[in-house]
């Protein structure tokens, strides 16, 4: 399938995704967590679907604690679009395709 997801990290998230000139969707993530694998293909397919509209970019919590504190990340996955800076979406826990891009396109 299309393209790995991008990763980012809290020395890089805030020129990433903070400074994007268009949303970004970024999924919260762990290497033990089950639902965030499920998700990955998920994602991917969504990251090629959407590149003219929208970035999409992974970020391992356990790695880059910072940011998931910043924001308030408890539960994985959780999955958050930002928009000019700003946290605009957030979802918590695996969905199918069909039901995340319906979610998706009240923001995007």
């Amino acid at each position: 399938m299309g393209t790995d997801l991008r990763g980012v990290t809290d020395a890089d998230f805030d020129g990433e995704v903070l400074g994007a000139g268009r949303p970004v969707l970024v999924e919260f993530t762990a290497d033990w967590c089950g639902p965030c694998r499920q998700l990955a293909p998920v994602l991917r397919s969504i990251a090629d679907e959407e590149r003219e509209r929208l970035d999409v970019v992974v970020i391992d919590v356990d790695r880059n604690p910072e940011t998931a504190t910043r924001y308030g990340v408890l539960s994985m996955p959780t999955l958050m679009v930002f928009k000019d800076g700003e946290p605009v979406w957030s979802r918590v826990g695996a969905r199918p395709k069909r039901r995340l891009l319906e979610e998706l396109a009240e923001v995007i």
